[in-house]
Parts: C-alpha cells; sequence; structure tokens
C-alpha cells in the first residue's frame, strides 16, 4: 500500500525517495491543472489580484529598495495588453512572437501575453546577426519585439539589420521608446503606444490555448555549437511550474530571485511560471540581471531586504558572489538552487559556510522544459544533483555509434541518460512543406529523450552525472572526464576558476589543457601550476599538457563555460606557434567549419610556407593560408 505523500494544504511534496510512488499514485491527469500558461496566470491573478508577483528592480532609474511593484492583477492586466497588441499589429491566432527585449515588466508580458495568443520565442540579443535570422527565419516570427533606438541603439540596429533579412513579412515593434523611422521591408512601430490603448480586462478574441497547442520555441544554449530550436507545448510548461513546486521552493511565504535571463528556460520557470503558479512573488534585478555590477554589489542587501528565501544560478554566479556583511540578516535564505554546469566542491563549500544554508543542485535541459530532478532539502544524496521529479522516467543506457540506444544499464552504472514523461519535447523544429514543425528524429526514440549527458540513476531515483558526451576528451582512445580534472585544479589554493578541454593533438588525437583563474592573491606561475596538475591528476593520461592562465573564462550569457571558445584557443596558440617555427608571420583566426575547429591564417611576410604546412597536416582540424 502506498503511504501518503508528504504535504503542505493540497500541495504534494517530495522530501525524499518515499514521496514519489504516493505522489503518481494520483494520475497527473487528474491534478486538475491549468490548460494553458495563461490559464496559470489566471487562476493566481482571480485568486490573489493584490498579491506581489514582480519586483521590478533596475527599472525607471528607481533605487532599488523602491523598485516598481506589480501585483498578480497588474501582471495580469499588463499580459492582456500585450496580447491584445500583438493580435492588432497582425499576429494571427497561433502566430510567433520573437522577442529581443531584456528582462524588465514588458518582457515578462510579452513572454506570457505571446503564450496566451500564440508562441513566444525570445531570443538571446547577444547571438550573432546570422544565428538570430536563422532562429526567426525557421520559427517564422510575425513580429519581432525589440528595445526602442533610446534606450538601446545597439540592440536596435541589430534588430532591424535582422529584421530585414527575414524572408517573410515581419512587424519590428519598438519598446521603451519610438522607432528611428520605417524599415523597407519590415513595419517599425511605437508598440508601447499601441499596447497602452488596448483593453486589460480580457484577450480580444475567444481562442484559449490547450494543452497540447505549442506555447514557446526556445533555442539551445549553444555551448557545444549552433543553436537549435526547441518546441514547448503548454502541457509541457504547466507541467514543470507544478513539478517544481513539489520541491517546495514555493512554499507560503516565499519569494524568489530572478537573475537569469528570459529567454533561458531557467529564468521562464523556476523564477517564472512555477512562482506565477503557487501565487510567490518574483524579485527581478532588471535587464542586466546577475552581470549588473551595481546589483550584484549590493546582493545580500537585496536578499535581506526583500526576504528572498531562495535563487538559482549556475556555478559561474557564485563563484563570483561578492562576500556577505557581517552584518547582514541572510535569515530569510532557505536554499541556493544551481544547475547546468558541473559544480565545484570548492564553489559549495564556500557558499554553505558564508550563509549556512544548503545548495541544492538539480539537473534539466532545455529540451526537457527545465528540470529533470532537484536535490530534495531534507534528503540529498552526496555526488548526486537530484532526484527525478514526479511523473518523469530517468535511466542510463547504453547507445550504439550513432547515439541510439541499446540497452538499459542497471541502477548505478554509467551510461548516456535518457527522459520520459510529460516535460519532453516534441523534438527539434524543422523546416517542412506545411511549414516549421516538430521532428523526434535522432533525439527520441519510443519517447525516451535522449540527453548526450553521462550519468547513473540509482534505485531511488536519484541522478548522477559523470560528464557531457561532448565534453569527453579523447586521449589516444582512452576517454577523459574533464570534471575531475577540473576539481583536482581548483584544489589549489591560488585556483579561483579552472576549465579543461580537449586540445588537437598530431599523437593522441587530443590532450587535456587547463584555463585557470587566479585569486587575486595569488602569487604562483603556470609552471608550477602545471606540476600542481601533473601530481594531483586522477589518472596520468589526465594530466594537462599545458596550463594557460587567463583573466577570466569567456561564457555564455547565462554563465556557462563557453568550452569551444577554449577549444579554438588551444588551436590558435598551435598555429601561431607553427607560424614561428616556420619562420611566418601573419594574423590567425579561428572559428568552426563542418562541426571542427577551423584556422585562417593571413600571412604579412615571407617564410617557408612548406615547414608550415607540414607541421599543421598533422593535426584534425583544418586550416587555410593566405598571403
Amino acid at each position: 500500500m502506498t503511504a501518503a505523500p508528504h504535504t503542505q494544504g493540497d500541495r504534494p511534496l517530495v522530501l525524499g525517495p518515499e514521496d514519489l510512488p504516493a505522489v503518481e499514485a494520483v494520475p497527473l491527469d487528474e491534478r486538475d491543472l491549468p490548460a494553458s500558461t495563461y490559464e496559470l496566470l489566471r487562476r493566481t491573478a482571480d485568486a490573489h489580484p493584490g498579491r506581489p508577483a514582480l519586483y521590478l528592480l533596475g527599472e525607471g532609474g528607481l533605487p532599488w529598495r523602491q523598485a516598481a511593484c506589480w501585483t498578480y492583477g497588474t501582471l495580469l492586466e499588463h499580459v492582456h495588453r500585450t496580447a491584445n497588441a500583438f493580435l492588432e499589429l497582425g499576429v494571427p491566432e497561433g502566430g510567433v512572437v520573437a522577442s529581443m527585449v531584456p528582462n524588465s515588466g514588458a518582457a515578462y508580458a510579452a513572454l506570457l501575453g505571446a503564450q496566451a495568443v500564440g508562441i513566444a520565442n525570445p531570443v538571446n540579443p547577444m547571438l550573432a546577426d546570422d544565428h538570430l535570422a536563422e532562429i526567426l527565419g525557421l520559427t517564422g516570427a510575425r513580429l519581432l519585439l525589440a528595445p526602442g533606438p533610446g534606450v538601446a541603439p545597439e540592440s536596435w540596429a541589430k534588430a532591424r539589420r535582422v529584421a530585414a533579412r527575414l524572408p517573410g513579412p515581419i512587424v519590428l515593434a519598438a519598446v521603451g521608446s519610438p522607432p528611428d523611422g520605417e524599415g523597407t521591408a519590415f513595419d517599425a512601430v511605437d508598440f508601447d503606444a499601441v499596447a497602452a490603448r488596448q483593453p486589460s480586462g480580457g484577450l480580444r478574441t475567444g481562442r484559449r490555448p490547450r494543452p497540447g497547442d505549442l506555447a514557446a520555441y526556445f533555442h539551445t544554449g549553444g555551448t557545444t555549437g549552433l543553436p537549435k530550436v526547441a518546441p514547448h507545448t503548454h502541457a509541457m510548461e504547466v507541467y514543470m511550474a507544478w513539478a517544481l513546486g513539489c520541491s517546495g521552493a514555493y512554499l507560503d511565504g516565499s519569494v524568489v530571485l530572478s537573475g537569469l535571463p528570459l529567454f533561458h528556460v531557467n529564468a521562464v520557470h523556476v523564477t517564472g511560471l512555477g512562482p506565477f503558479l503557487h501565487g510567490t512573488p518574483v524579485v527581478s534585478l532588471g535587464p542586466l540581471g546577475y552581470r549588473d555590477k551595481t546589483l550584484m554589489a549590493d546582493f545580500w542587501r537585496i536578499i535581506e531586504h526583500y526576504k528572498v528565501t531562495s535563487f538559482s544560478g549556475v556555478p559561474t554566479l557564485y563563484a563570483g558572489l561578492p562576500e556577505v556583511p557581517g552584518d547582514a540578516d541572510l535569515s530569510s535564505l532557505r536554499a541556493g538552487a544551481v544547475g547546468a554546469a558541473p559544480l565545484p566542491r570548492k564553489v559549495r563549500r564556500a557558499f554553505e559556510e558564508a550563509t549556512k544554508v544548503p545548495m541544492l543542485e538539480g539537473y534539466g535541459l532545455t529540451e526537457a522544459t527545465c528540470a529533470s530532478a532537484a536535490t530534495p532539502a531534507f534528503a540529498p544524496r552526496t555526488g548526486s544533483v537530484g532526484l527525478r521529479l514526479p511523473y518523469q522516467q530517468v535511466k542510463a543506457v547504453t547507445v550504439d555509434a550513432s547515439d541510439r540506444p541499446l540497452a538499459d544499464c542497471p541502477p548505478g552504472q554509467a551510461g548516456v541518460l535518457a527522459i520520459k514523461g510529460p516535460s519532453v519535447f516534441p523534438g527539434y523544429l524543422r523546416p517542412g512543406p506545411g511549414g516549421p514543425a516538430p521532428d523526434p528524429a535522432g533525439k527520441i526514440f519510443d519517447g525516451w529523450l535522449m540527453t548526450g549527458d553521462l550519468g547513473k540513476v540509482d534505485a531511488d531515483g536519484y541522478v548522477y552525472l559523470t560528464g557531457r558526451a561532448k565534453d569527453l576528451i579523447i586521449r589516444g582512445g582512452h576517454n577523459l572526464d574533464p570534471r575531475p580534472i577540473e576539481e583536482a585544479l581548483l584544489g589549489h589554493p591560488d585556483v579561483a576558476a579552472a576549465a579543461v578541454v580537449g586540445a588537437p593533438d598530431p599523437h593522441a588525437g587530443e590532450v587535456p589543457v587547463a584555463y585557470l583563474v587566479l585569486t587575486s592573491e595569488a602569487r604562483t606561475d603556470e609552471a608550477e601550476l602545471l606540476t600542481w596538475a601533473r601530481d594531483h591528476a586522477p589518472e596520468p593520461a589526465a594530466a594537462p599538457k599545458a596550463v594557460h592562465l587567463v583573466e577570466s573564462l569567456p561564457t555564455t550569457l547565462i554563465g556557462k563555460v563557453f568550452k569551444p571558445a577554449l577549444v579554438e584557443d588551444t588551436v590558435r596558440r598551435l598555429v601561431s606557434a607553427a607560424l614561428d617555427a616556420a619562420g611566418l608571420a601573419g594574423h590567425v583566426e579561428v572559428g568552426t567549419r563542418d562541426g571542427r575547429p577551423h584556422a585562417s591564417v593571413r600571412l604579412s611576410g615571407a617564410g617557408d610556407l612548406g615547414a608550415l604546412a607540414a607541421d599543421l597536416d598533422r593535426y584534425a582540424f583544418t586550416y587555410e593560408v593566405t598571403a
């Protein structure tokens, strides 16, 4: 007989593995979840219209202690106006609205308003023009929101360039200031003016999204290649908001801090739809989020003032947090949530000692909505990234050369992680004769999403990561996981951050190379650190061949270490050394071509071209040389 789960009111809580079967004894379709994200917000706004929904720091020039506050009733009104403006500007019901608007009240309203009448397509404004045009061309966006020229002239100029390149008709809508003229291939409009004249009491259409309708298009993080587009349905997003609540993150009295950008699923779900479903206030750090140096200098004072109970970020965020003031009152803080990248033990230890609260790891990916595992606060397991969320299945499998699953691994045995359940997306968006559509080919097999992550799952459903398949360093046929090498390097007292990548090698194919950021008090050098790395490597083959000291590690906009840039740097160094050896001078640029590093060399003088070619031909990367 299944025991009753832990609850608060009618909310089931997963405080330990024994709660999972108790929660799952009730079929998911009997839980009366909202039919859509619009219905999710409307339910909360009807129940708690005066409760704070968003504290909008970093907006309107106000000090952060006097930040504007939208209640749930106010948020719903803004969503109505925004959705109705989309319809007036010609977005058809079910059409796609793209947004380059940074975090703000307008960005939240745009995300939810687009989902109320169509499909939201938030994009990273820092992507190159080519990538943005490729994404918006694939999704068939009919309207692109961008900060107006009076608030962000560079972003507006980029939006104009991208809009002009799109194959179909599109409206370019300026937020925050009027546009600077009409476009030639698009209409440029003042979105604020259009939205201001819309009704706020409801939607101007009788259409309501259904659970199986597409709600959003999210592009993947792009840390291992070009971004792909992952469609999410309303059912996926509503389920995720509900399932995240099973962790207890949104219990009564909770206040969630949001600092990640809204084109990322963590921000949308962990600090957006999750708290919105449960009527929890969100403190938004504004357009720059965790990159706002002024707000981050007062980070712990913000926690204290707004009585924040939790926040979510990646390991690099935690590594860079300011020192906790001695008189700061952090009694409201319950935990820090971390995911998206391996967590160094050094970072965990420093945070927990400073705040006296646990750091709780989670695991998820855009293709599975957001999260598939979360650490129960009262039942953590050393080394685990969390317990699977209710109604999701997670297992490790063996795969063939094409990454197709072959057989299930027994509990505790490592393989490629696979996920099945209500969070799994329908497949990447692909162009088709009837328009873009999700395609599961090559990614989903019999309902199982192949994650590409290496890990194991124990008998209770706790997930353990052992590496990312694309991050593996293959040295002479021997697979090396960079994570334990990085952990060893972080054990040095002078090392603040570490990243290990595979550098091309003429004999072994790849060899580990370390990039290190030192503490401000460090007095060591590369030679000493290379000796340390060799002495502390988990195995001889894992010893880095070189150590490079850098001011900072390249990261994506959400803070993940961007390892392809480091691999390109290893190639740049190899080509530069080959130029010196051949007595040549020139400029070297490295990018990616056909999935491999490609070096472009522009010579600035004479030298031994034969020696250069003989040297570079030993490597697997491609190159071209021009005079």
